[in-house]
């Protein structure tokens, strides 16, 4: 499958909002999918430093030299993560969003996952979209993502930096 805006909305995602007009009670609470996509007209710019807050004392911040070494020209999707349950049940997609968003915004995470995200300019005119699905399918439906897009672009979307597996 390719990985696209076209695609995603075909296999069931929904929202297509950018951030910056995201009403976050309108993203399910349910377990599942997200992925952050580049508007049409979007002109790729790297910031000097991230906005995204500071994990484990460490800047999120890349040099301009390796954000253009991810950078996947031609490519919708920039990023797909994937939002489980919590040990509490208590997580799923609107924490998951709101807390990528609050990253982006200097506060600290609890993971940086995306991180290069939030050294665009312009990021608050990114889309993001999510797609529900059951907690047990998550890790499979986020590996088969990368790598259907790996397949399309021999590389991962520019902010996801490790491949997802599927875990015994």
């Amino acid at each position: 499958m390719q990985v696209n805006r076209q695609a995603l909305r075909a296999d069931g995602f929904a929202g297509f909002r950018p951030f910056a007009e995201l009403e976050i009670n309108r993203i399910p609470q349910a377990p599942g999918i997200f992925a952050v996509l580049k508007p049409e007209d979007f002109q790729v710019q790297f910031l000097a430093k991230s906005t995204a807050g500071v994990f484990k004392k460490k800047d999120p911040s890349l040099t301009q030299a390796a954000l253009a070494a991810e950078w996947v020209d031609g490519a919708d999707v920039l990023y797909v993560g994937k939002a489980g349950p919590g040990s509490k049940g208590n997580r799923g997609l609107r924490r998951q969003v709101q807390e990528f968003m609050d990253f982006g915004q200097g506060k600290p995470p609890g993971h940086w996952d995306g991180r290069l995200i939030w050294q665009l300019a312009n990021a608050k005119s990114l889309l993001i979209a999510w797609k529900e699905l059951p907690a047990g399918g998550l890790n499979q439906a986020e590996a088969t993502y990368h790598a259907d897009f790996r397949d399309e672009f021999d590389r991962l979307p520019f902010a996801n930096l490790v491949q997802a597996r599927v875990r015994g």
